[in-house]
């Protein structure tokens, strides 16, 4: 199913609560918005999460619906709340609580990419913000909801695994010398998104295939966990993060030798969760 906002693969038959969703891998850049950036085509797809799409491409098979957004997160960042404007680049944006994400220029129409260069030469209007949401924000969420409500309606609870690769740097500094860096980073915002036995569950899918996984540092979690992570209601949220090396030439922002062992990797992972996501320990959805 196409939308001018998202790719949705659906099942033949959804038999699974898990839902997969990648907010971040869109790669359609509209030319006037390339036109007016100050960066050029390569460099604003620096804080893509590319080809993650690809990688949970087998989910559909697996009896799980995944959501893939078509635009960029330089363009619109599904992974934050739609009232996250930052004055500094929607001219005459409401007024909001700062926050630590507005503030490093990360809000909801980011004002940077990767490693803080600057998108802009100056700032956007609010109905130019405002038009790129309802084109892409509105559309993405609402079809993100219907599927949580669908597979809850179905299996009794929903488990989104919210799909992101992040840049092999990222987790410098907050692992102690002499400890193995994690390949992947899971999050349910310390518990808060997802129930202990569902976090177990998928980290123990991940372990299965040899990867070092930590949890929770640096990656918690952002607005969809924070939105979405209901496990009082049976609704429950897991982020993944995958290191970029595995699988990417960085650099060059294309598919690495590992890409294919990654990608048969993960259809396991998938596999592992759809054959049991942790569903018959789930706790009862609240009345």
């Amino acid at each position: 199913m196409t939308h001018p906002a998202y790719d949705l693969f659906l099942p033949d038959v959804p038999s699974s609560p898990l839902v997969f969703a990648s907010p971040h891998s869109g790669r359609e850049y509209p030319a006037a918005f390339l036109a007016a950036s100050v960066l050029d085509e390569h460099v604003i797809r620096s804080s893509e999460d590319a080809f993650v799409d690809l990688l949970f491409a087998d989910a559909p098979r697996a009896g799980a619906p995944l959501l893939v957004a078509r635009a960029p997160r330089a363009y619109v960042d599904l992974n934050r709340a739609i009232d996250e404007l930052d004055p500094a680049v929607v001219d005459q944006a409401p007024r909001a609580p700062m926050n630590p994400r507005i503030g490093a220029g990360l809000g909801v129409i980011p004002r940077v990419v990767a490693n803080g260069r600057a998108i802009y030469r100056g700032k956007i209007t609010l109905a130019a913000a405002r038009a790129r949401l309802d084109a892409v924000w509105v559309p993405y969420h609402a079809r993100l909801q219907a599927l949580l409500r669908e597979a809850q309606a179905r299996h009794g609870a929903a488990i989104l695994i919210d799909c992101h690769s992040m840049p092999h740097e990222a987790i410098d500094g907050y692992w102690h010398a002499g400890r193995a860096r994690p390949e992947v980073v899971l999050g349910d915002r310390f518990g808060a998104a997802a129930a202990p036995e569902v976090m177990a569950r998928v980290e123990a899918a991940f372990v299965a295939e040899g990867l070092r996984v930590a949890r929770n540092a640096p990656f918690a979690g952002a607005y969809i966990a924070q939105a979405y992570g209901q496990p009082a209601r049976g609704q429950h949220v897991v982020q993944v993060e995958i290191d970029r090396a595995l699988y990417m030439d960085e650099a060059a922002i294309r598919p690495g030798p590992g890409f294919d062992l990654v990608r048969r990797m993960l259809a396991r992972v998938i596999d592992r969760l759809a054959d049991d996501p942790g569903r018959a320990t789930l706790p009862l959805a609240a009345e």
